[in-house]
């Protein structure tokens, strides 16, 4: 993927449309379905009026790390005429539930029984399901959030039993691999482990993978939604959550 250094709404436009280019391009050329991937446009750390040009190319999803500044976004992008879908995609910490149940449409990092069952209780009824990725820990990695791969089955399984929650599928973010064949094959590990899933679960049809430098390579092994923000929006600054 391209990377925008500049931060327009022109630019964020310009990417947008680059960007749909390539997924369809990256479709055609691993035998996918014509629109099977959607882009989810990360926008933290961005202003409202660069997600207001997205809004005008047709984006609808976006994701966003930072809880409170998500929420001042929410409400500012409230009255929209097509409103925003939006995509909670950091860690999830207990005392934020409440708000990420009552705010967001998905969320993409649960990995614990404990956080499932908060976010069920806490979803408003007038609302929809929430729904929900497991984050999978495919690499193992002690610093990164998400289960191992024999822990999904059990994750699984409570998600389910809570219908304020709408489990999806899965989301994951290995370790960066720099060679192309390589973040195929663990994108295709990633794979497996949902298709193991789907024999219980059929209903189970998201895989959030692959970012703006193994793009291809996660379309290439079934990634559903790609999740780019600074091919989009530029740079962003370091920002502590």
């Amino acid at each position: 993927m391209n990377q925008n250094s500049s931060s327009t709404p022109e630019s964020v436009q310009t990417a947008i449309t680059q960007t749909l280019a390539q997924l369809r391009l990256f479709e055609e050329r691993h035998g996918r379905n014509p629109s099977s991937v959607s882009l989810l446009a990360v926008s933290k750390t961005k202003p409202v009026s660069l997600i207001e040009a997205a809004l005008a190319t047709g984006q609808r999803d976006f994701g966003e790390n930072y809880l409170d500044e998500a929420l001042e976004k929410i409400k500012a992008l409230a009255d929209q005429p097509h409103p925003c879908i939006w995509h909670f995609i950091g860690q999830i910490q207990s005392n934020k539930t409440s708000l990420i149940a009552s705010h967001f449409d998905w969320v993409h990092g649960v990995d614990r029984e404990k956080i499932a069952t908060r976010l069920a209780a806490q979803r408003p009824e007038h609302l929809a399901p929430l729904n929900c990725c497991i984050q999978l820990n495919i690499d193992q990695e002690t610093s990164k959030a998400g289960v191992l791969p024999d822990q999904l089955p059990a994750l699984c399984r409570h998600i389910m039993a809570l219908p304020q929650l709408r489990l999806r599928g899965l989301m994951c973010i290995p370790a960066p691999r720099e060679d192309f064949e390589q973040q195929r094959a663990i994108f295709r590990e990633i794979n497996l482990q949902l298709n193991h899933l789907q024999t219980e679960y059929p209903q189970l049809d998201t895989l959030s993978m692959g970012m703006s430098g193994d793009t291809e390579a996660a379309v290439a092994e079934g990634s559903t939604m790609v999740r780019i923000g600074t091919a989009l929006f530029g740079a962003r600054p370091k920002k502590e959550n």
